[in-house]
């Protein structure tokens, strides 16, 4: 049912966007789906690939798993430039091309140094795809349909993001063969790639860059508030989504329910934003992220009090839920804050504001684990995101509706 929805939706959309934008549109949606895919079929198995192959400790893992977070926060202001002042189709293709060659650099990592360099390196190319594709997405929808456009275009973040894991971790449990998923990681981002070089966009005036350059042309300082509260919620994802499968095998005893997390918190994302598309498209901004930090909110507490299978899978939903109505609705405040050529600007302040938490979260819920126990990260993860809600209705919610310019 769920599925029959996504389809009609993105069908009703096609036949609004047109013939040309409706086919640049599928195109960058679906090389999005293929990058998150790609980066999600390994990414929760490594904590297990470190510990099994390289017999790395909690806090080592967090701490070599947090490198890709540092070099993708440090590239998304500049590469939020970079598309709003050169041809974006040259940089996304540049950027999206790295980003399937290190999915190599797996397939050869001998020691645990060398898998260290090769992820913080992996980093920066998957920092500037995320801002270049998400960009060009943005640029092929009429204004008339930019909200409603975002929220479908996440879908293809959550559907990779849902899918991979599952993918992953059967290969995992039928194999035990870790070159083989790398091998699939390669391919499919390989595929994104090819996907993006048919791409047939329109001349656009490039930005004149300022001399000299000032510091808003890399990040949207009017964006601060949205950008903190960003942090703090996905600090509790990069908890969750990295440890979630170690933690389920090692205190839980699940060892193929990992995947089933994945799905469900895919159905609750899939399900909140076909609900949370109409909000959007009426220009209920504000409403929409009220609604999923909430939700998000109670999503993550169920995970931290119930350690059972009921905890379990249950957060998954809500979360999915949450996230759902909540990063859609977070995407549109930056743009709808930011002048027209500062789109790949405030996509850029939107990412590096995720990745700055992912990355604290990685680091801290490794130590966390390592020196006290998962329970306790989990609720660290929780008053993380309980941050970020107080100041969205302390001062976040009413900045954007002042200082909103459409």
């Amino acid at each position: 049912m769920v599925n029959d929805r996504l389809w009609n939706a993105l069908r009703a959309l096609k036949a609004r966007l047109g013939a040309t934008a409706s086919k640049n549109y599928l195109k960058v949606w679906s090389a999005n789906f293929m990058l998150y895919f790609s980066f999600m079929v390994v990414t929760p198995l490594f904590p297990l690939y470190l510990s099994e192959v390289f017999g790395a400790t909690k806090d080592e893992t967090g701490m070599v798993l947090s490198g890709y977070a540092l070099t993708a926060l440090l590239i998304r202001p500049f590469s939020g430039f970079l598309v709003d002042s050169f041809s974006r189709k040259v940089i996304l293709l540049v950027c999206y091309g790295l980003f399937a060659l290190f999915f190599g650099g797996y397939l050869v990592a001998g020691s645990l140094l060398s898998f260290c360099i090769i992820r913080t390196l992996h980093g920066a190319p998957m920092g500037a795809t995320t801002v270049a594709n998400s960009t060009v997405a943005i640029d092929v929808l009429p204004s008339s349909r930019r909200a409603e456009g975002i929220g479908y275009y996440g879908l293809s973040n959550n559907l990779g993001t849902a899918i991979a894991p599952t993918v992953g971790m059967l290969i995992y449990q039928w194999t035990a063969n870790y070159n083989i998923i790398f091998t699939l990681s390669l391919i499919t981002a390989s595929i994104g790639f090819l996907i993006n070089s048919t791409l047939k966009l329109k001349p656009r005036p490039l930005v004149e860059v300022k001399k000299p350059i000032s510091f808003d042309r890399f990040l949207l300082l009017k964006g601060w508030p949205e950008a903190f509260c960003i942090a703090c919620y996905s600090f509790s994802y990069g908890v969750v989504s990295t440890y979630i499968a170690i933690y389920a095998k090692q205190e839980l005893g699940i060892t193929t329910g990992t995947g089933l997390f994945f799905t469900l918190l895919c159905v609750g994302l899939i399900s909140s934003r076909l609900v949370g598309a109409k909000g959007l498209r009426k220009g209920r901004i504000a409403e929409n992220a009220t609604h999923g930090v909430i939700i998000s909110l109670l999503g993550y507490l169920l995970f931290a009090a119930l350690h059972n299978a009921w905890g379990f899978y249950g957060a998954a939903f809500v979360v999915g839920l949450g996230n759902g109505h909540m990063f859609p609705a977070f995407q549109t405040m930056f743009i709808n804050l930011a002048l027209n050529s500062q789109r790949g600007t405030a996509n850029s302040t939107l990412f590096t504001a995720w990745e700055t938490g992912v990355g604290l979260g990685i680091i801290i819920g490794g130590m966390a684990a390592e020196y006290f126990s998962y329970g306790t990260t989990f609720w660290i993860a929780w008053l993380g995101n309980a941050i970020g809600v107080i100041f969205f209705f302390a001062y976040t919610r009413q900045h954007f509706l002042r200082n909103r310019l459409r």
